[in-house]
């Protein structure tokens, strides 16, 4: 067995979804003043990675305190979706034939976190959603949202609102987002997803995938040449 942390790094600063609240870890003890040491923390439910529940857009939604702990162990298949650039739409064909509970979209937009490219990553078309609910899965992704993120570069053609949420998120699917390192792994994972213990409308989550074998990190990059996009210049 290998595991593989698919985490990013809670730190101040980090990037959140527009009018989020900012992610604070400052200290409120220390050694030299107090003779021990404690980090206080500021963050938002949704910050880094982690885990929605259906409350997020669904007002009667369940909130994460209804769920059993062991509901957020999946058996989970990649979906290589590297070709596709920036503010482009997963399609529905993407969605591949599998019996695995949940589909992590892999776009390698992971590699911009940090940057203002990371918010114009790709998103699944609302009709992707609708096929990830009627084949009964969940979904994760390693870019900041399923749904378009709103920029100055948004185009007049992108789905407004959050439909790819609505979708899952109304029929119970659990949306993971912001997991890193997706190109390690093989098609077929265990991914644990387990959020803090807190009856809300989300979460962080510390991911883990699980492999079956030892084996040597994926280590194929190769991407679409304009799979960023136009420069930003």
């Amino acid at each position: 067995m290998t595991l593989y942390d698919c985490t990013h790094r809670i730190e101040t600063g980090m990037p959140t979804y527009p009018d989020d609240p900012d992610v604070s870890c400052s200290p409120h003890a220390t050694h030299e003043a107090d003779g021990y040491e404690v980090t206080a923390l500021e963050l938002g439910s949704h910050a880094g990675t982690h885990v929605d529940a259906p409350r997020h857009t669904e007002p009667d939604g369940l909130t994460l305190g209804a769920y059993a702990v062991d509901e957020f162990r999946f058996d989970a298949r990649l979906v290589d979706c590297r070709g596709v650039g920036a503010r482009e739409a997963i399609p529905p064909d993407a969605v591949p034939e599998t019996d695995a509970e949940l589909l992590a979209f892999r776009t390698g937009w992971d590699d911009h976190w940090g940057t203002d490219r990371y918010l114009d990553h790709p998103y699944l078309a609302p009709a992707t959603a609708r096929r990830c609910v009627d084949a009964g899965h969940h979904v994760a992704t390693d870019t900041l949202n399923p749904d378009p993120t709103p920029t100055e570069r948004a185009s007049p053609d992108e789905p407004s609102g959050v439909p790819a949420h609505r979708a899952l998120l109304g029929a119970e699917r659990f949306v993971i987002e912001n997991l890193t390192g997706l190109e390690r792994l093989p098609e077929r994972v265990i991914l644990h997803a387990y959020p803090l213990a807190i009856d809300a409308d989300g979460a962080p989550i510390r991911a883990v995938a699980e492999t079956d074998a030892d084996r040597e990190p994926d280590v194929d990059r190769e991407v679409d040449a304009d799979r960023d996009g136009p420069d930003d210049a």
